[in-house]
């Protein structure tokens, strides 16, 4: 049995210790919106936080993040940044077939939590590990600084 801290709720699941965090966010208790993309860390649609810091779930084991917070997609809404930071993206239409930007948005929160008031290249290094198959990459930008903006003014 493993114990899993998920969005502040604490989980126990009966899993083999070196399933990927991703099946048992998807398949162990329903959190669809963490995606599959590669498989091997490359694309960034499985990014979720662990103690505050991007991870690639899909190859991630469960047993190396139990007792870290994790946080996932399904969490955004109520943290103050992330629920900033998808009201962005909603603004700036960034998503098409929207299929990365859970990965997106957990990437882009997690740089807006450690830097504020980036600049567009700190921008473009920070989302370069996450990949959008249908090029949103302006608007994406665009949405982190309104975000940053948006943050900088109390968050409004």
């Amino acid at each position: 049995m493993t114990r899993l801290q998920i969005n502040g709720l604490a989980k126990d699941i009966s899993v083999p210790d070196n399933m990927p965090l991703l099946w048992v966010l998807r398949d162990e208790l329903g959190m669809t919106g963490t995606k599959f993309g590669c498989g091997m860390a490359l694309c960034g649609a499985c990014t979720v936080h662990a103690d505050g810091e991007p991870i690639r779930a899909c190859v991630t084991p469960v047993s190396a993040v139990a007792g870290q917070a994790i946080a996932t997609i399904e969490a955004m809404a109520a943290d103050p940044v992330g629920a900033v930071v998808q009201l962005a993206w909603v603004e700036n239409n960034v998503a098409q077939c929207g299929y990365c930007q859970a990965g997106q948005i957990m990437t882009a929160v997690k740089l807006l939590k450690s830097t504020p008031r980036p600049t567009e290249q700190q921008i473009d290094d920070a989302m370069s590990g996450n990949i959008c198959r249908c090029g949103t990459y302006p608007r994406i930008r665009a949405a982190i600084q309104q975000a940053a903006g948006q943050l900088a003014q109390g968050g409004k």
